[in-house]
């Protein structure tokens, strides 16, 4: 038996920012990073929803941890708000689905990412850094009620930005199609999301922004896809690199995924190559397929300026040989393991070490 459920009221389309006047928020916190703050779009976003109230949680950082998120969760039980929005990219949102989370407070939560990756305006997840390690949060409960995708505050996206999270679109999509819990209705989202993103991630790379409210909305839907089929081992390892090396997660996809995809195409190498074939990447056999989406991906991280090893992107390979073992234990007990399509062992955690870190 299968279940696929969307929470999530879903506002995309021009003006779309304009839908936050109808809701009928009268107490408002916004939880948002300084730029945000500092630029006056908190503000304006603010000003928008009519609220008679409003108070900014504005110290969102990269990877949040659990003392941040103590901090915003007093400050949301203090100030009793009826509404939380959301306002940033992947870490503004984990930050607030877990202040919310924390403070048993029945809300209207609204997500408005302004970054194309994390799709956490309507998934399940939350991750949280405590001491070096990311821990997912993964609840029904944390799923954003309105999730509201304006194309207006994608124009001034950093280059390195568009990279990042370009990837995490294209490893949510992957492993989405591929993950144990997949079904038609997520199959579909991810097939659609993985061809948008990587059909337009170069040109939005180099600043076409009118193809960015698609990648936007492909965003959203590998969200939807893998807040349903589960993740698999690239997202498994992204976390335990991220939490003891501080890269950006998208970017440690996109050095992880085409050595994963060859660790699991042993089991669904018919999938990738189908989904290959979907997004115009050629092989008539399946095993060429998945070597043409390996290079594929490979060449298009080459294209947006993204490291092929652990060692370009700045980590020493004698600390990984050093932390091996305690990466190892954390990737095997991070959740997005459960639903990779092979299970994972210790042997295929360090063998793919071996093949990205690069050599000293």
């Amino acid at each position: 038996m299968q279940n696929f459920t969307c929470k999530t009221r879903i506002i995309t389309g021009d003006q779309a920012l304009d839908a936050l006047k109808t809701m009928g928020i009268r107490r408002l916190l916004l939880v948002t990073d300084p730029y945000f703050h500092t630029n006056g779009a908190a503000q304006r976003i603010g000003q928008l929803t009519g609220a008679e109230e409003m108070t900014v949680f504005s110290d969102v950082k990269p990877d949040p941890d659990v003392e941040l998120v103590a901090q915003g969760t007093a400050r949301l039980k203090e100030f009793e708000p009826d509404s939380v929005i959301a306002l940033g990219g992947g870490s503004a949102m984990d930050c607030a689905k877990a202040m919310v989370h924390f403070s048993g407070r029945q809300v209207t939560f609204i997500a408005i990412p302004t970054t194309s990756g994390s799709g956490s305006e309507v998934t399940d997840f939350a991750v949280v850094t405590h001491g070096k390690v990311k821990h997912p949060l993964v609840d029904p409960a944390l799923r954003p009620d309105v999730a509201i995708l304006d194309r207006s505050l994608l124009t001034e996206l950093p280059k390195s930005l568009i990279a990042d999270t370009g990837f995490d679109v294209l490893c949510h999509a992957i492993e989405a199609y591929t993950a144990t819990n997949c079904s038609a209705f997520t199959d579909a989202l991810a097939k659609e999301s993985f061809c948008i993103a990587y059909a337009h991630l170069p040109a939005s790379y180099c600043g076409h922004t009118q193809v960015r409210g698609a990648i936007h909305e492909a965003a959203t839907m590998a969200g939807l896809a893998f807040t349903q089929a589960g993740l698999g081992l690239c997202h498994a390892m992204s976390h335990a690199l991220g939490g003891l090396f501080h890269l950006p997660h998208g970017r440690l996809n996109a050095i992880l995924l085409p050595a994963v995809i060859g660790c699991n195409a042993h089991i669904c190498g018919n999938k990738y190559a189908k989904l290959a074939r979907t997004a115009g990447i050629a092989g008539a056999a399946d095993t060429v397929a998945v070597r043409n989406l390996r290079s594929s991906l490979a060449r298009l991280r080459r294209e947006l300026n993204l490291p092929q090893t652990l060692k370009e992107a700045g980590v020493d390979p004698r600390q990984v040989w050093h932390h091996t073992p305690a990466i190892v234990s954390a990737v095997l007990a991070d959740p997005c393991c459960k639903t990779n399509p092979l299970p994972v062992e210790d042997f295929m955690v360090r063998r793919i070490l071996e093949e990205v870190t690069g050599r000293v």
